[in-house]
C-alpha cells in the first residue's frame, strides 16, 4: 500500500541534487546535466516500488515542483524545472507517466520562463517548449500538493468499482437486473462528463497561457476540440438504452413492480456501500496527511 512506501529518501536525494545546483549559482542546462550525471541520478528508479508506480512518480514530480515556489530563489526554481524535465525523460516506464500540473503551478512556470528570459537564460524557455511539444503535462484544477493523493484516491476508487462490479456480475445469474440496467448511472455519467469537460477546459487554458511565453504552434493541436470521454460514454449509454427498448418491444418484457422494488433495495445497498467507501477514503486521506 502507498502508506507503506517510504518516499523520504527519494525526496532527500532530489533536495540534495537541487541544493548543489543552487550552491554553485549555475543557470545553464549543461551545468545541470553535469551534476545529474555525476550523481548518477537516473539510478533513482532502480529503488522504485514494484507497485503503485503512478503514486510514486507523481510524488516525485510534486516534490520537485515544490522547489519552484515563488518564494524560492531564481536558481532554485530553475533547478526545479531542469530536475522535473530530467525525471520525466529518464523514467524507465512505458508509456511514461505524465506530469500533473495545476493551473496555479502553470502560472508559476510561465513566470519562471519570463524571468529567465529577462536574465538571458534561454534554456528555460527551450525546456518548457520541448515539454509542451512532447505533451508531458496533465493539466487540472487541483493544487500540486494534492496531486499525488488524488492519483492514489482515484486508483483506490477504481479498484473498489472493479470489486463491486465483479460481485454484481458473478453473484448468480441475475439476468433481469442487467436487462433493466441504467447504464448512465452505472458509468457515473454526469460526473464523468463534468470531469472530462473540466480537463478539456484546463488544457485549452494551459495552451493559451503557454503561448504568452513560448512558441506553441507544434502543440496547438492538443487543444483542438475533440470528442470528450464524457460524450463518448453518453453515446454508449444512449446506445444501451436504445437496444434495451428494442428488446422490450420484441419480447414484451418490461420492468415489473417487483423488479422496481428490487432496484430500490439495490439502490439503498449501493448508497450504504458508497457511504462506507467515502469513510474508507477519508481515513486513507488522514493516514496520508500524517506522513
Amino acid at each position: 500500500m502507498p502508506s507503506k512506501v517510504n518516499l523520504s529518501p527519494f525526496k532527500l536525494d532530489i533536495d540534495e541534487l537541487i541544493n548543489e545546483f543552487v550552491e554553485g549559482q549555475w543557470t545553464s542546462f549543461p551545468d545541470w546535466k553535469k551534476i545529474w550525471r555525476s550523481r548518477k541520478f537516473s539510478y533513482i528508479y532502480e529503488a522504485a516500488p514494484a507497485t503503485h508506480l503512478g503514486f510514486f512518480m507523481q510524488s516525485l514530480y510534486a516534490h520537485t515542483i515544490g522547489h519552484m515556489n515563488v518564494s524560492a530563489s531564481f536558481t532554485r526554481r530553475l533547478g526545479g524545472l531542469y530536475c522535473l524535465y530530467c525525471l520525466y525523460e529518464t523514467q524507465p516506464f512505458k508509456p511514461p507517466f505524465k506530469i500533473y500540473l495545476s493551473l496555479g503551478e502553470l502560472k508559476k512556470l510561465k513566470n519562471l520562463v519570463t524571468e529567465a528570459k529577462g536574465n538571458d537564460v534561454k534554456a528555460a524557455a527551450s525546456v518548457v517548449q520541448r515539454m509542451l511539444e512532447k505533451d508531458v503535462f496533465l493539466f487540472g484544477y487541483l493544487d500540486l500538493e494534492e496531486a499525488a493523493k488524488t492519483v492514489e484516491k482515484l486508483t483506490e476508487q477504481d479498484n473498489e468499482i472493479v470489486k463491486c462490479a465483479a460481485k454484481k456480475l458473478f453473484k448468480g445469474t441475475r439476468i433481469e437486473h442487467f436487462l433493466h440496467l441504467d447504464m448512465g448511472r452505472e458509468l457515473g455519467l454526469d460526473e464523468l462528463k463534468k470531469l472530462s469537460t473540466e480537463y478539456a477546459e484546463s488544457k485549452q487554458h494551459a495552451i493559451e497561457e503557454a503561448r504568452k511565453v513560448v512558441k506553441v504552434q507544434d502543440v496547438e493541436h492538443l487543444a483542438n476540440a475533440k470528442e470528450l470521454v464524457g460524450d463518448k460514454a453518453e453515446k454508449v449509454s444512449e446506445s444501451w438504452n436504445a437496444h434495451k427498448e428494442q428488446f422490450y418491444d420484441k419480447t414484451g418484457v418490461r420492468p415489473t413492480e417487483e423488479q422496481a422494488l428490487q432496484d430500490n433495495d439495490s439502490d439503498n445497498n449501493d448508497d450504504e456501500y458508497t457511504r462506507e467507501l467515502e469513510l474508507e477514503l477519508q481515513l486513507f486521506d488522514e493516514e496520508l496527511g500524517e506522513q
